[in-house]
C-alpha cells in the first residue's frame, strides 16, 4: 500500500475521486436546473419559488467548488467541461420548465439521484479513512435529505 501526502492510500484515493468527479459532474447538471427553473418558474407561487431556487443554486454552486477542491486534495483532477458532465451525467436535465410543480419535482428527482452517488461515496471512503470526504458526503446528505422532506411537504407528497 502505497500512502499519499494526506496519508490515504493512492489507489483508494483515485476511485474516491472518480467518484467525487462524477458527483460533481452530477451537481453541476443540478445547478443548471436550478438556474433554469430559477429564470423560467411562471405562475402564482413565482415571488417564493424564484427566491427558494435562487438559494438552491448558491447552494449548489458552492458545493460544486467544495467537491472539485476535495478532488484536488485527493491528487486528482477534477472535471470541468460540459461534455464531461453530461457523460457522467444521472441526474436528469430540466429543458424548459416553468410549471411550480414540474420544477419542485426536477429538483427532488435530482436531490434523489444525488443523494445516491454520495452515500456510495460515504461508505467506500469511511472504508478508506477518509474522514475529510466523509465527513462532506455526511454534511452533504444532512442537509439534501431535509430539503427532500421540505419541497415533499410542499408538493403534499408522502418521503
Amino acid at each position: 500500500m502505497t500512502l499519499n501526502s494526506i496519508g490515504l492510500d493512492k489507489k483508494i484515493t483515485g476511485e474516491l475521486a472518480n467518484d467525487l468527479n462524477q458527483l460533481l459532474a452530477n451537481f453541476q447538471i443540478y445547478y443548471q436546473n436550478l438556474r433554469g427553473v430559477h429564470w423560467n418558474i411562471k405562475g402564482k407561487r413565482f415571488f417564493d419559488l424564484h427566491v427558494k431556487f435562487e438559494e438552491l443554486y448558491t447552494d449548489a454552486n458552492m458545493k460544486v467548488d467544495l467537491i472539485a477542491e476535495r478532488i484536488l486534495t485527493l491528487g486528482a483532477t477534477p472535471l470541468h467541461t460540459f461534455d464531461d458532465y453530461i457523460k457522467a451525467g444521472k441526474v436528469p436535465v430540466g429543458h424548459n420548465v416553468s410549471r411550480d410543480e414540474d420544477a419542485v419535482h426536477l429538483i427532488v428527482n435530482s436531490l434523489s439521484e444525488l443523494l445516491k452517488i454520495e452515500r456510495r461515496i460515504l461508505n467506500k471512503s469511511a472504508e478508506a479513512n477518509d474522514e475529510g470526504t466523509n465527513s462532506m458526503m455526511s454534511d452533504f446528505i444532512t442537509e439534501q435529505e431535509k430539503t427532500v422532506w421540505m419541497l415533499k411537504a410542499w408538493l403534499d407528497e408522502p418521503i
